[in-house]
């Protein structure tokens, strides 16, 4: 596994590094696949902010799907230790997931014991609303304007300059971004 350790905006100090690569060598051992991991260190300078002055974000991809999870906390190593069990149950869960859809139906019917209560799992989600709506050509901008209009946090439009769905949201660090297809 490649564990790819690095700060922005502050330094890791060694054990902090060698920590995290311990922790997320010990977190991947649920996907044999999940090859490059990049962890990411930053730091909030403002003084005021004590509760969430370290932020640790992990990214990997593990069966084709990209698990990311981050955390925030007082100190990097807690940061870290959050983040590293949020990254584990990501992964189980991913792979529970896997699991679940591979086998058959027949596999999946046990018969119940008689005196044992039946205990349900939470369910996937499921879809509940569906919205359709007419996509006109527009320019980024015009999208960022509906974007505001609507007061949503995301826009689905179809670019006038290369006539193909694109995605404008709002990101955490308050600027927009936008996906475009390759």
């Amino acid at each position: 596994m490649n564990v790819r350790i690095h700060g922005r905006n502050t330094e890791i100090a060694d054990d902090v590094r060698d920590l995290a690569h311990e922790k997320v060598e010990h977190a991947g051992r649920i996907f044999d696949d999940v090859t490059n991991v990049d962890v990411e260190f930053s730091e909030n300078g403002n003084p005021r902010q004590t509760d969430g002055r370290y932020r640790v974000e992990i990214t990997s991809t593990a069966a084709g799907q990209i698990v990311r999870v981050e955390s925030d906390a007082f100190d990097a190593r807690a940061a870290l230790d959050t983040a590293t069990e949020k990254y584990e149950r990501q992964l189980r869960k991913l792979k529970e997931r896997l699991i679940q859809r591979s086998r058959k139906a027949s596999h999946k019917d046990l018969s119940p014991l008689e005196d044992a209560p039946v205990v349900r799992r939470d369910h996937d989600p499921v879809i509940v609303k569906r919205k359709r709506f007419a996509m006109r050509p527009m320019a980024a901008e015009e999208a960022v304007l509906q974007m505001e209009m609507l007061g949503h946090d995301f826009f689905v439009f179809l670019d006038a300059d290369t006539g193909n769905q694109s995605v404008i949201y709002h990101r955490r660090d308050g600027n927009l971004g936008m996906i475009e297809p390759e």
